[in-house]
């Protein structure tokens, strides 16, 4: 049975969904690379076997959950018209399905210090979700300053809405959600052409 308490088939996958469960309930405040390897039934040690340190584990947690997160646009824009307004608007909706669904996380993407931008996977990951959003900008004729305008009133929906500060907005059924959402992104967006 000890075999089965130390070996996983990807202890990496395993460590980080255990660190993203332990962020879910204790914050980054409480992370411990201790409760961690616990969670996923592995040594104390076996973490920093990976990942160094708590805060080499929350780095790559960061770096995946930008994978997620441009997955989770992904899924909107799949179900959106091929339009770049369309699709612009569905990983606007997408930002929002993700913070709602990983609070917890989008706040150590977003806002928290313990996470190592310099880190390559993380700067690529985090780059590579920035600018897909430029390119959307771009591909409706805006430029930089129309892109931070959709990323400054995208992410604030997400993170008023994921700290549970819009109740109005919250408490609406899903479609008239995503519909009032969808009012609020539409007014940063580049204005149409022509």
């Amino acid at each position: 049975m000890t075999g089965k308490k130390y070996h996983h088939g990807d202890l990496r996958a395993a460590l980080l969904a255990a660190a993203e469960a332990e962020l879910a309930e204790r914050g980054v405040e409480g992370f411990s690379l201790r409760s961690v390897a616990k969670r996923a039934g592995v040594s104390h040690a076996a973490p920093a076997h990976h990942f160094t340190d708590a805060g080499g584990l929350l780095t790559a947690l960061a770096a995946e959950g930008f994978r997620r997160f441009l997955d989770t646009q992904g899924a909107r824009e799949a179900q959106a018209a091929p339009d770049p307004r369309a699709q612009l608007l569905a990983a606007g909706l997408g930002y929002v399905d993700f913070a709602l669904a990983r609070p917890a996380l989008f706040r150590l993407m977003f806002g928290s210090d313990r996470a190592e931008f310099a880190d390559p996977e993380l700067s690529a990951a985090s780059e590579a979700a920035y600018f897909h959003l430029v390119g959307q900008v771009r591909a409706l004729g805006g430029n930089d300053t129309d892109a931070a305008a959709v990323w400054s009133v995208a992410h604030g929906l997400a993170d008023l809405m994921a700290a549970g500060r819009l109740k109005p907005l919250q408490a609406l059924p899903p479609e008239a959600r995503d519909a009032a959402v969808a009012g609020i992104l539409l007014r940063s967006f580049p204005p149409k052409n022509g």
